[in-house]
């Protein structure tokens, strides 16, 4: 990795990627909830529930629950879990968000990155995003620059508040 590179990918200030702990719920609501009811990037429904949201977001193995954290303060979070059941539990999903204050940090990429590590470690052979919002580039180009590729695109599959019907793009790489 060349040094600009290496500098690109550092953050400004150290924070700690770890597993989630009940106590820091209140943190992670902080930051789903602003991403959930803006509707822009994930295909939740705008009006989940903070009930609904803590119980879809909390994971079980071979699944993990983690979070992005600095001075005891959530600054993004991301879930692992199988894509499907059975003959499919072998491939991974993930999702991550991050707080609105902490955007451009590299946080986003450290949360893939470990979400790989971690389902590398578990037993995935692969890690599948079946939803990724078309209109959301910067997302796209960052699990692009990480291995995935879009296998697909989804025609006016997500209905976003402000640009109307655009694709969803399903994105895979092999671990």
């Amino acid at each position: 990795m060349s040094q600009s590179n290496i500098e690109a990918a550092t953050p400004p200030a150290a924070y700690e990627i770890r597993p989630a702990r009940e106590s820091d719920w209140p943190g992670m609501w902080a930051v789903l909830e602003p991403v959930i009811r803006a509707g822009e990037t994930f295909t939740w429904d705008r009006g989940t529930s903070e009930e609904a949201a803590r119980s879809k977001w909390f994971k079980e193995a071979p699944g993990q629950t983690f979070v992005a954290v600095r001075d005891g303060e959530v600054l993004g979070t991301g879930e692992l879990h199988p894509n499907q059941g059975g003959g499919g539990s072998h491939v991974a999903n993930a999702g991550y968000m991050v707080h609105a204050d902490h955007g451009g940090q590299g946080l986003a990429r450290a949360l893939c990155a470990y979400s790989l590590a971690a389902a590398r470690d578990a037993g995935f052979k692969a890690m599948q995003f079946n939803a990724v919002v078309e209109s959301n580039v910067r997302a796209v180009g960052l699990w692009q620059s990480m291995g995935f590729r879009i296998l697909a695109t989804i025609p006016g599959a997500f209905h976003h508040p402000a640009l109307g019907y655009v694709g969803l793009h399903v994105m895979y790489q092999e671990l």
